[in-house]
């Protein structure tokens, strides 16, 4: 299943970049981008474990960029 979702607060590329390398590292994460100039997460993940990966998204961009929100 593929979804895109809106960011927001999303300060810098290079933040976007770490926060990319930190979700490809989630099992189940089969693809992610983000791209810091739309500020939007575009991610593909196993549907019938999307919602905790999602969770661990959350968590992991949290860590990166604590101001930063990914918008369900």
């Amino acid at each position: 299943m593929r979804k895109m979702y809106k960011m927001e607060n999303l300060d810098c590329a290079n933040c976007a970049a770490k926060m990319e390398r930190a979700v490809a590292k989630i099992e189940g994460v089969q693809y992610i981008n983000i791209n810091f100039m739309m500020q939007r997460m575009t991610i593909e993940a196993s549907e019938a474990q999307f919602d905790s990966i999602m969770e661990r998204v959350a968590k992991a961009c949290k860590k990166v960029e604590p101001g930063c929100r990914i918008l369900f």
